[in-house]
């Protein structure tokens, strides 16, 4: 956990990291769930998955409805661009101001192995507190994957591994229509008004 903390804290002073992650990033993302680049993500209300939030509490797709949501797939031991993401949503969240409070914003872990409900509670205390992690069972991850046309992959890496996912945040309408997606990439000047438009 220490070391989680220290990669989160530790980021502001890696510029030259963060550089190679921008890029890294967007060759992770920019050919999955694109407009005009695959399969779009189904409605929120045709996805059937059961997942667990980082509180206990039992999530289903339909618990997202009437509100606008934005979904992120991370893991905790991500060592870049999974929390580079997180401090990005919380930045988006703060300048939303009270439009904020009207989202569901959630990061939903491809790594259900070492991602329990206990794990992601402390992960997340990193970042805006409106952020919930969703871990479960890796058939329940792998069909809402499947509903948001998402991908990851266990990879090993020497005696351990890593996840290889999608970095996009995906972006759905009150109603559960898809309403775009912020490539990790993005400039905030472009994610900003992309949010907004899902709240209209």
């Amino acid at each position: 956990m220490r070391t989680r903390r220290a990669v989160v804290l530790g980021l502001g002073g890696a510029a030259a990291a963060l550089s190679f992650t921008l890029g890294l990033g967007w060759w992770r993302s920019r050919h999955d769930a694109q407009p005009g680049a695959g399969p779009l993500p189904l409605p929120i209300d045709e996805m059937a998955f059961d997942l667990t939030d980082h509180r206990g509490n039992q999530v289903r797709p339909t618990d997202w409805l009437r509100r606008p949501t934005i979904v992120f797939f991370g893991f905790t031991w991500c060592p870049d661009v999974c929390p580079t993401t997180l401090i990005d949503i919380s930045g988006w969240l703060e300048e939303l101001g009270a439009d904020a409070a009207r989202l569901n914003t959630v990061m939903i872990s491809v790594d259900p192995e070492r991602d329990t409900a206990v794990v992601l509670a402390e992960y997340l205390s990193n970042f805006d507190p409106r952020i919930i992690g969703l871990t479960g069972p890796l058939s329940e991850i792998e069909r809402a994957a499947a509903g948001f046309r998402a991908r990851f992959e266990k990879v090993p890496q020497g005696s351990d591994y890593t996840m290889d996912h999608t970095a996009g945040v995906f972006l759905f309408r009150a109603d559960g229509s898809f309403g775009g997606i912020i490539d990790y990439h993005e400039d905030r000047r472009f994610a900003l008004p992309k949010i907004r438009r899902v709240l209209e």
